[in-house]
């Protein structure tokens, strides 16, 4: 039985490029990258997964370059990465489509199994590693504009061994009996 083709990408800055939509489409109908043209783009965290699953093989300059290197290089620029790369990867093992998100510190839109390209997303992930310090009256604010939009709002933790703790965010109001 012969071993499956890997498809080509190349890193070209933040994201990760293949230049033949027509070979990267079966990754598309799966929910990653974005059509650009005839090519195929996808985020870190969308190129890091590939590429640790294998289904993709990263060049630069017209070298191939390992997993760990890729990370290294995003991580140059983002110190998040790490992190982020750790829930993305949990999420897409369950089964979710995970696109990134679009502000209010918010890193990922997650469709319900079934639901993308047919409704829009229905959780909004933010990635938080434990220890770090975090404002929550900006957490709160934040919950309150994504409830307003529809979505429910979720926290992953990401422990110091990698484990990752999600906590479903709701705005409730407490009043104080005097």
């Amino acid at each position: 039985m012969a071993q499956e083709e890997k498809l080509v990408a190349e890193l070209k800055g933040k994201n990760i490029i293949v230049k033949n939509f027509e070979a990267a489409q079966q990754l598309y109908k799966s929910g990653f990258g974005e059509k650009e043209g005839q090519k195929l783009v996808f985020t870190p965290c969308e190129g890091l997964y590939l590429c640790d699953a294998g289904k993709i093989k990263i060049h630069e300059k017209g070298y191939e370059i390992t997993f760990d290197k890729l990370m290294d290089k995003i991580y140059k620029n983002d110190k998040s990465i790490l992190t982020r790369f750790l829930v993305y990867r949990d999420l897409r093992t369950r089964g979710f489509v995970v696109k990134e998100g679009f502000g209010f510190g918010i890193d990922f839109r997650v469709y319900d199994r079934g639901d993308y390209n047919k409704k829009a997303s229905k959780y909004v992930i933010s990635a938080l590693n434990e220890g770090n310090d975090y404002a929550f009256s900006k957490i709160f604010q934040d919950i309150r504009d994504i409830r307003k939009m529809g979505k429910e709002s979720i926290i992953a933790v990401v422990d110091r061994r990698g484990e990752i703790i999600y906590y479903q965010l709701s705005e409730e109001t407490f009043n104080a009996k005097r």
